[in-house]
This record gives structure tokens, C-alpha cells and sequence, in this order.
């Protein structure tokens, strides 16, 4: 088979090379790129007549999906899928697999990391220092004791929560379905609005799905007790970005984000740029060297498997 690899994966060259072996060894042809490409006409160039494609997370649109005549699998190398059409996916029969659990503990951790930056002022106390100035108002709170939302109950939501837990937390969750494994740890689950209202921490965990864009709105923002936390390491589009700024603008409550509707760097006048009550990171919730050697490895993985009649992590 025609195996092509669309885009970087961050792992270095030695890696790859062992990686990609893995394929020529077995008769099949592997062309790797190292770079992004610019357009949807040098994604249909380098994929061809390719009969496999792995990508990382940047868009792969219908069109190209349609003029690749002889694409059968795509293995991504991301937990979610809503960057690929997936639609178009399905009218032609391709296989998608992700490489779901790379990076659990990477975005548990940002999300703890976060959390941890509000309810301390960190990047405050930090400008405080390099300014030459004291610690003046910036006291902050502790976790321990502190009652934590988590929405979304997957396997990184999980994770999220195991970690809470131990800093001593009471878990509140909202999810689809209601997992064992999380009323294990002690999580109670409620209706969204229940643990929107409840928690002194909100920590967002959910795919995104036209049932989850915009699933914390405005009324969902406001519902949250002054001074509470939101977390999102998920999905950009899943919060509604204008509702958080305003009610970040209003000292309502604090927020840390990792996620945005398109990756940084933000176009000028975005509502976050200069919000108050915000620590932003530029979405590295995933980026680990641990987790992205990971998921080079479950993205080969994929591949291997599916073409020797046992699929793994297969999404469609």
C-alpha cells in the first residue's frame, strides 16, 4: 500500500525513520512530509493515490477526502476527529482511527496547572516580582476543600478528576453517559446547570459535537457563583468565547483557557486578548515530549493494525 504522512509530528527524524521502517519492511510504500501543507491543492498533490493518510490536527475538508481516488484509512494523530469531514468519510467508506489516550495525564496536568494559576495568582505574583514590587493583595486560596465540575467524564475527564480528588477535592461531574469508574472516585453527577451552579471549579472535558458546540452559553457562564473558575482544555467552540469575556470584564468569575476556535496567535480584537481574571496557554494542553512520541507511536500503530485485519481505536 501507498502510505503517506501529511504533516509533521514533532518526533525527530531518528524516530521516524524507526517509524516509518515499520511500513517499508513490510513491501509498503511510505512518503513522509515535513512540513505543514499551505493549501487544499498541495494536500490532494501529496496524498495522490495514497492509500492510507495520517495527519495531526489541522483540517482535512471533503474536497480532498474526494479527489484522493484510492484513500481507504486515515489515522489521526489527535483524540478528536471534527477537523476531518467526516461525512465525506462515511459517503466513501474510509476508516478513521485517532489515537485516543496519548495524552491523558499532558491535558489532566495543564488542566491542574491552570486551575492552580488562578486560585494562586501566579502570573501575578510573578509580574510582581520581576517589577520589583511585594506580594501587596495578592493572596490566594487553596484547592483542598474546594467543590470541582467536571463536564465531560471521558477518559482525560477522568484523569482530571483522580487528580482533583487527591489534592482533596469533592467531585460534581456532567456527562452523556454516566461512567463507573468516576462514581468510583466519588463523583456525584448532576445536571449541567446543577454542577454549573455548584462548583467552585468547572473543568471541561467534552468532545466537540454538535451537541456540545456552545454547551457552556451565556446562561450556563452566568449560572456560576462570583469567583469560581472555568477551565477548558477541551474544545474552543465548546464555551461561548463572547459570554466568557463578558463575564470575565465583569469580575464575575476567572477563567483558564487553553483552547480557542482556532489556534493562537488570536486575530486582533479577539474578546480574550486583554481580558482580566484570565490565564491563557496557546493550546499545549496535548504537548508533551512524552505524550507526542506517544501518539507517533499509536499513529503507526493504527495503521498496522487496520492493514493486518485488526483494527485499533477505530472512530468510523
Amino acid at each position: 500500500m501507498k502510505i503517506v504522512l501529511l504533516e509533521p509530528l514533532g518526533i525527530g527524524q531518528e524516530k521516524l525513520d524507526a517509524l516509518g521502517k515499520t511500513l517499508t519492511d513490510q513491501g509498503h510504500a511510505f512518503t513522509a512530509y515535513d512540513t505543514l501543507a499551505a493549501d487544499a491543492a498541495e494536500q490532494t498533490a501529496r496524498i495522490g493515490d495514497a492509500d492510507v493518510v495520517m495527519i495531526a490536527n489541522h483540517p482535512l475538508p471533503g474536497a480532498v477526502i474526494d479527489a484522493a481516488p484510492n484513500l481507504k484509512m486515515i489515522s489521526v494523530a489527535f483524540v478528536g476527529i471534527d477537523h476531518v469531514d467526516v461525512a465525506a468519510c462515511k459517503r466513501r467508506g474510509i476508516v478513521i482511527a485517532n489515537t485516543g489516550g496519548y495524552c491523558d495525564d499532558a491535558v489532566a496536568e495543564l488542566a491542574i496547572g491552570l486551575t492552580l494559576a488562578c486560585l494562586r495568582n501566579i502570573t501575578c505574583c510573578d509580574a510582581a516580582v520581576q517589577a520589583g514590587a511585594s506580594k501587596g493583595d495578592l493572596a490566594g486560596f487553596e484547592l483542598a476543600g474546594r467543590t470541582v465540575g467536571i463536564v465531560g467524564t471521558g477518559a482525560i475527564g477522568l484523569r482530571t478528576a483522580a487528580i482533583f480528588k487527591a489534592f482533596g477535592c469533592r467531585l460534581i461531574g456532567y456527562s452523556r453517559s454516566e461512567k463507573p469508574q468516576a462514581k468510583a472516585l466519588g463523583l456525584v453527577y448532576k445536571p449541567l446547570m446543577a454542577v454549573m451552579a455548584e462548583a467552585d471549579i468547572v473543568s471541561v472535558h467534552t468532545p466537540l459535537t454538535p451537541d456540545t458546540r456552545s454547551l457552556i452559553d451565556a446562561d450556563a457562564i452566568n449560572a456560576m457563583k462570583p469567583g469560581a473558575i472555568l477551565i477548558n482544555t477541551a474544545r474552543g467552540p465548546v464555551v461561548d468565547t463572547d459570554a466568557l469575556a463578558a463575564a470575565l470584564r465583569a469580575g464575575r468569575i476567572q477563567a483558564g483557557i487553553d483552547v480557542y476556535e482556532a489556534d493562537p496567535p488570536l486575530p486582533a480584537g479577539h474578546p480574550l486578548l486583554g481580558a482580566p481574571n484570565l490565564v491563557c496557554t496557546p493550546h499545549v494542553g496535548f504537548d508533551t515530549k512524552e505524550s507526542i512520541d506517544r501518539r507517533a507511536d499509536m499513529v503507526f500503530e493504527n495503521v498496522t493494525a487496520w492493514m493486518a485485519g485488526h483494527p485499533v481505536r477505530q472512530m468510523l
